[in-house]
């Protein structure tokens, strides 16, 4: 305990510090802590592990931002972003799949169909479809654009493309261990989810009504609120294999409407951003070790990184564009959907256990994690300078 509490004050002091000090540069305060995080970890001084308490904080960060965000999603425009950023999602995912299955059977041969190999280069591409939002919702937050129509698209695509990713997931390692039935089951769980998630959040939502209106604006009503929040993040990832993140940022979707929602969001943005979201963003960077990489990783790496992010702007960029959007705005989709985090860690951390990947490959992962989470706040933050400038 002794230690985490130095650890603990090291991420705050640090990392906040390098956050304002980016924000006063100009660029958005998550890069500031993201940087933090690497000088404090075994890429710089070495001074801070990734433990477990860490991790659990961090992981708490990123749940309560995704609650935040859905929070403030505007129902009516999600329900009309609904078409498109499925489309969105769908091609975000298919394209770095086929992007990062070529990328490795171009760097290590292809192999024929069934092989342990083919089924390795299949996976490759299914760590490039994950897509993390909680770093594109902290730029868009910054930015005020977060209950945009663009906002609103971005962060929709993003939970559609985790359940696509998952779905992928389970597939490919269903089919390279021989299990069957593997799609039929996610399908369904994934079914399932959605339904009891939409029963629960209904009945959350008239719960919240009713305390709201007994005790508006007390301090039980964020508090409730982030109490079902935790619960339905835990029913997501435990019995439905969904992403925890998915199941907070419905949740808070479900309590949107609530006359105190605008409350409910200041309350839990003030525990977020000034603990929670910056032990995540550092924890990004304290993962982080290139010491260890071999010539022939890091160049794997590094065109893992290319094509990982090409992909994704380019797949999501144009239906972006397809769909209606001018060319800026769809390049801006593209960009937001291409930052990776614990999806695609956990993605990988399961072709490690059963064999489909080999645990050098965590480096090219970590690398696309800290190179998408420097450059999308950064490129965004531009984007939209130059169209303020414009305007």
């Amino acid at each position: 305990m002794i230690e985490f509490l130095k650890d603990f004050g090291l991420v705050l002091l640090i990392c906040k510090s390098l956050g304002i000090l980016s924000k006063r540069l100009g660029a958005p305060q998550v890069v500031g802590e993201i940087i933090g995080g690497l000088i404090l970890g075994p890429c710089v001084l070495d001074v801070i592990e990734s433990g477990d308490t860490i991790s659990l904080f961090a992981e708490i960060g990123v749940l309560m931002m995704m609650f935040s965000t859905g929070l403030g999603t505007d129902l009516k425009q999600l329900m009309k972003s609904g078409k498109t950023a499925f489309m969105i999602a769908l091609v975000g995912v298919l394209v770095p799949l086929l992007g990062g299955t070529l990328l490795y059977s171009c760097f290590y041969g292809f192999a024929s169909i069934g092989s342990k190999e083919f089924y390795s280069a299949i996976f490759i591409g299914t760590i490039m479809t994950a897509t993390s939002v909680s770093i594109t919702v902290a730029t868009l937050q910054e930015l005020g654009k977060i209950n945009t129509k663009l906002g609103t698209v971005i962060v929709s695509a993003a939970i559609i493309d985790d359940v696509i990713g998952m779905i992928v997931l389970t597939c490919v390692v269903g089919a390279a261990s021989g299990e069957k039935g593997s799609f039929g089951v996610i399908l369904i769980k994934t079914i399932l989810f959605f339904a009891i998630a939409w029963i629960v959040g209904y009945l959350a939502n008239r719960g919240m009504e009713f305390l709201d209106k007994k005790y508006p604006h007390t301090q039980r009503i964020p508090i409730f609120s982030l109490a079902i929040c935790f619960l339905m993040a835990y029913m997501a990832e435990k019995y439905f294999g969904i992403a925890d993140i998915t199941g907070a940022y419905i949740m808070g979707v479900a309590l949107a409407s609530v006359d105190d929602a605008k409350y409910i969001e200041k309350k839990v943005d003030i525990s977020a951003y000034m603990i929670f979201a910056p032990v995540f963003f550092a924890n990004i960077g304290l993962q982080t070790n290139l010491k260890s990489m071999t010539k022939d990783m890091l160049v794997f790496s590094a065109l893992f990184v290319l094509v990982a992010l090409i992909c994704k702007i380019l797949g999501c960029g144009i239906v972006a564009r397809l769909s209606g959007f001018d060319t800026k705005d769809a390049l801006k989709v593209g960009i937001g959907m291409m930052t990776r985090g614990e999806v695609a860690l956990i993605v990988a951390q399961k072709g490690l256990s059963i064999g489909l990947i080999d645990s050098a490959f965590f480096s090219a992962v970590i690398l696309l994690i800290i190179v998408s989470s420097i450059a999308t706040p950064l490129l965004l933050k531009y984007m939209y300078r130059e169209n303020s400038k414009k305007g």
